[in-house]
């Protein structure tokens, strides 16, 4: 196909239905006049096989049949004609399931699979699917200077990117050594896949380059290594036409009360200081990580959360 845009046909469907319908999931097809590709909200990137068949039903009877996979874990049914928009959201509706995640508002959160994968230290499914409701519905109706991302990652393998996202919480396991129970075994060594483990004067150590994955605590036969579980979360990540390296907090946090917090803080933030049509990534930069970390761990952008809100 040729993707010459003077060679698009032209859009026939008012513009501010156009706009309102991307408000609402539906994505014009560039080369149709009247058609739209429409997001389906999967919540934490897990769906029912009801739901998938309620979603491919709504593809053959309001799209051309075909369904797409985004890559925030939406689906996307294809080919949607004008005329078909209200229906489907009505049918989507019926089987539990919305069209969504576009604005300048909090998307869709993209969580792995850490509850289940053998590499996995806290329960992404879980956590993903509260901060959904607290953040993608709780928040829905509140506008933000631009999107707000969220990831939700299992361990430091960083399959979901959360460092290249608004915000990204990532599961850890940190070593503790007990030296008196050590044996010089050396499986920890063998086992630690950067290679920060080793045995010093025949005793575990680890070094700076420990990532918290935790895999050394695990093969430990003599249980000559203690851990310590928490969240490392990063702020400040983007992916897109200009890429930010997210940074992580000073402190790792310890329970998922306080992971959520740490989330509507830096939205509260996002909402407080941002420009318009400025990313959080710009807001941090120029405001400062030290003094925006400063701000999320305290609570003052809760306690202002109504003014903020207003």
């Amino acid at each position: 196909m040729n993707y010459d845009p003077a060679k698009y046909p032209k859009c026939t469907v008012p513009q501010a239905e156009v706009t309102r319908l991307k408000g609402l999931g539906f994505l014009r097809d560039k080369t149709t006049a009247d058609r739209f590709n429409v997001r389906v909200i999967t919540v934490n990137g897990k769906i029912t096989s009801e739901e998938m068949n309620a979603i491919s039903e709504a593809a053959k009877k309001f799209g051309d049949g075909e369904i797409a996979m985004t890559v925030r874990l939406t689906c996307e049914i294809q080919n949607v004609p004008y005329a078909n928009a209200e229906p489907l959201i009505a049918f989507l509706k019926e089987h539990g399931l919305e069209t969504g995640g576009t604005g300048a508002k909090v998307r869709p959160v993209v969580s792995c699979k850490g509850t289940t994968c053998q590499y996995g230290l806290i329960d992404t499914f879980a956590l993903s699917r509260k901060l959904h409701t607290l953040f993608y519905e709780g928040y829905r109706s509140v506008a933000l200077p631009h999107k707000f991302k969220i990831a939700v990652g299992g361990c430091p393998n960083n399959c979901v990117k959360p460092d290249l996202n608004d915000i990204g919480i990532i599961g850890q396991r940190t070593p503790v050594p007990l030296p008196e129970l050590c044996k010089s075994c050396n499986l920890c060594v063998k086992e630690c896949p950067i290679h920060s483990a080793k045995l010093v004067d025949g005793k575990f150590v680890m070094d700076e380059s420990c990532n918290n994955c935790g895999r050394c605590v695990k093969v430990c036969p003599f249980h000559a290594i203690d851990c310590v579980d928490g969240y490392k979360v990063y702020i400040g990540g983007r992916w897109g036409k200009r890429v930010a390296q997210g940074k992580a907090l000073s402190a790792l946090l310890h329970s998922e009360e306080e992971v959520v917090k740490t989330v509507e803080k830096a939205i509260l933030f996002f909402k407080a200081y941002g420009n318009k049509g400025e990313r959080f990534a710009d807001v941090v930069s120029r405001i400062g990580f030290e003094e925006t970390e400063k701000m999320l761990l305290s609570d003052d952008l809760l306690a202002k959360k109504d003014e903020i809100l207003k």
